[in-house]
């Protein structure tokens, strides 16, 4: 079964917005993203009318962030792109006369339910400038690391002289 990265995709988009104050292209957007400008605005429409980005048409035109990294949950961008299934399951018969697939289905779809329940109300508690903050705090420590690689490298060059 297919998996929807819509989700995904969005936070990964805005994102990358975020690290960027100018507007940025889609077609820029689609090459980080590593897919097409067209797929890639369609996404950015239902961001763009549930208010959370904007577009700039012409010269130096593109895509812009309209709110505060603060002010974004999940559970917004979720609902932007139009609240998709979060728990795929499916059920042998959609309208059972048995009465074991009725007590199946009502189980599962009491469990999807609340599942969903769950993982909804943890994205109303992320915001994006939490996503932000770690992915800053990663960068970081990577480039902290390769400093510290090239000064080994230079130290472990200068005694083998």
């Amino acid at each position: 079964m297919k998996k929807n990265r819509q989700l995904s995709d969005a936070l990964h988009v805005l994102l990358h917005m975020a690290e960027d104050s100018r507007p940025l292209t889609s077609e820029a957007l689609a090459a980080a993203m590593r897919t097409n400008p067209v797929v890639l605005r369609r996404l950015m429409g239902g961001l763009r009318d549930a208010g959370l980005v904007a577009s700039e048409k012409g010269h130096g035109g593109g895509w812009l962030l309209c709110c505060s990294l603060e002010g974004i949950t999940l559970g917004d961008v979720y609902q932007a792109l139009g609240a998709p299934n979060l728990i795929s399951l499916g059920f042998r018969e959609e309208r059972p006369t048995c009465l074991v697939a009725l007590v199946v289905n009502e189980a599962l779809g009491d469990a999807a339910r609340e599942a969903e329940s769950l993982l909804l109300k943890r994205f109303e508690g992320i915001t994006l400038s939490e996503l932000s903050l770690d992915f800053q705090g990663r960068m970081a420590d990577l480039k902290g690391k390769e400093r510290s690689l090239t000064h080994r490298l230079k130290d472990h060059f200068h005694e083998n002289i």
